[in-house]
């Protein structure tokens, strides 16, 4: 796939990656954007029994991740090939990546139901956010950027999770049903809240 390329030879998916403002509605992440979304819906449509499918699915679905990788299902990312999973790593029902930035998640973590990591990003005044005619290209279009999140090794991250882009979670966290992750989490810390913020440190 050849990318459209800006006046400083990046493309729009480049400048996606590197957290700067880009145009999501340019016909290549379009395109993108479905083939992940018709995966997902395709997988989605599977259940534990058909393997083989399943195998095949998620080798396109998100061919950058460890061994023994499993997602229940319904499962939802924007591109797919932007997360990044360890070895031996679970995704409960509902599990969805809004991962127009790096989504990296180490070994052995446990998702629970219904968690959303959303590495997007908006503009916070109106006018910098909504949508707006380019005239140029010929489309309505916005302004979007994003930020990495990452997840340490051996983390548990409760259902119904929120976490936010920018963030990274260090290892060994257990991270409480329902919270919003707006920060970082240091390495061996329960936390938990909405913001989400350390209770206590996890010791042997």
């Amino acid at each position: 796939m050849v990318l459209a390329v800006s006046k400083d030879n990046r493309s729009e998916y480049q400048k996606m990656l590197d957290g700067e403002l880009y145009d999501p509605f340019v016909p290549e992440l379009l395109e993108m954007r479905t083939k992940c979304h018709r995966i997902c819906l395709e997988y989605n449509q599977t259940t534990e029994t058909d393997v083989e499918i399943r195998s095949k699915l998620i080798d396109e679905l998100m061919p950058n991740r460890g061994k023994n990788v499993y997602l229940q299902g319904p499962v939802y990312f924007d591109f797919g090939i932007n997360t990044y999973f360890g070895d031996n790593s679970y995704a409960n029902f509902n599990f969805t990546c809004i991962d127009i930035c790096k989504i990296t998640v180490g070994n052995n973590v446990y998702f629970g139901p219904n968690v959303c990591i959303a590495a997007a990003l908006h503009p916070m005044r109106y006018k910098e956010r909504n949508q707006y005619y380019n005239e140029e290209k010929g489309y309505m279009t916005d302004k979007e950027y994003g930020a990495p999140v990452t997840i340490g090794d051996n983390c548990w991250i409760a259902s119904n999770v929120v976490i936010c882009a920018g963030v990274t979670i260090g290892e060994g966290c257990v991270i409480g049903a329902g919270s919003v992750v707006t920060r970082d989490i240091p390495a061996n810390s329960f936390a938990a809240g909405n913001p989400c913020r350390v209770i206590k440190k996890i010791d042997n």
